[in-house]
């Protein structure tokens, strides 16, 4: 991730309101109400009542989840990740790098972890490490982008400029500025060693891991958490998806309220081969709940030509699934395709 230089006044007055958050003595966890959590979904704080429930909120949730925020180093580069269950830890490709090398995780209070990198997509930025040691740190619940939307609230949580001794990780609140299916971009403002970071929705579930900025503090990108959903298996088996063919399984769809609606099969494609037909309805690939068009995209691109895959389809009023083997975008497929 690139250098960037924050605007002085700004960043002074964001740090001391972190520090706050940071100071803050630990507490026993609780659930917060339905109040505190309703004001995220106002368009804006409407009064003194709303700010101070987002506080509590945001307080909550750094408590719950700063001992899962780590950083990490692998060789001289470090970064940050965030725990999991089964002691893993996510993060991102250009973080975690080859299959197979030697990591330190280190956790919040100084902690330092023995680990190993394991499978990663170079396409989306995503890499998996896998602890080699016990650890006692709850980990993360993981959300879904699948339920994002535009102007959502989203905490952001990593280790700018690297892991500092007795600085608990950094956190900055800000909201989603727009999704696709290779990227969350955020106004939370992201510098280098956030890079393989936590992006927490506000109930506290992971939706996304910080990979790259642009030259806007607005410019903030994501990799979707669905990826990694969709791509675990071969993560976890070390696989180095770094290749640039697309996969595909042959057909053009439209969105429709129940998935995706084909609207034209190609001949000789996976999918017409394994059966489907115009007006079926596509409503999961894999491991990916298909809701649109766009979810259809990010399914498919999870995965790597020669892969073999479940599709579940509506027809009429069945439920039906086959199985596809994806092939190579062929260059003369039109784009959209998929």
């Amino acid at each position: 991730m690139k250098k960037r230089r924050l605007r002085p006044l700004w960043c002074c007055l964001w740090v001391c309101s972190l520090a706050m958050v940071w100071t803050m003595p630990a507490v026993a966890q609780q659930p917060l109400g339905a109040a505190s959590l309703a004001v995220f979904a106002k368009e804006a704080p409407e009064s003194l009542d709303d700010l101070q429930a987002m506080e509590a909120r945001v307080k909550e949730l750094v408590t719950r989840l700063t001992p899962s925020t780590v950083a990490v180093r692998v060789g001289g580069a470090m970064g940050s990740g965030v725990v999991i269950e089964g002691g893993y830890v996510l993060t991102a490709g250009h973080v975690s790098g080859k299959p197979g090398q030697k990591a330190t995780v280190i956790l919040h209070n100084g902690k330092r972890l023995a680990a190993e990198t394991l499978g990663r997509n170079q396409q989306m930025d995503s890499g998996l490490i896998k602890l080699l040691e016990e650890i006692d740190v709850p980990p993360v619940e993981m959300g879904t982008t699948s339920e994002l939307k535009r102007g959502d609230w989203c905490l952001c949580l990593g280790h700018p400029g690297g892991y500092q001794p007795g600085r608990p990780p950094v956190v900055r609140l800000g909201r989603v500025v727009r999704i696709d299916r290779t990227a969350i971009r955020t106004d939370c403002t992201l510098v280098g060693g956030d890079s393989g970071g936590p992006l927490f929705d506000m109930n506290g579930r992971v939706i996304g891991i910080h990979s790259r900025i642009a030259a806007s503090l607005t410019a903030n990108f994501h990799v979707p958490i669905d990826t990694y959903v969709a791509t675990f298996d071969r993560l976890a088996e070390g696989r180095d998806m770094s290749g640039t063919a697309r996969p595909v399984i042959g057909v053009r769809g439209e969105d429709h309220d129940q998935g995706c609606r084909i609207i034209e099969l190609f001949p000789e494609f996976p999918a017409a081969k394994a059966g489907l037909r115009e007006g079926d309805i596509i409503v999961s690939l894999g491991n990916a709940k298909v809701g649109s068009l766009l979810d259809l995209v990010g399914a498919v691109n999870n995965h790597e030509p020669g892969d073999e895959v479940t599709i579940e389809f509506i027809r009429g009023n069945e439920r039906l699934s086959r199985k596809v083997k994806l092939i190579e975008h062929p260059e003369e497929t039109k784009p959209g395709d998929e």
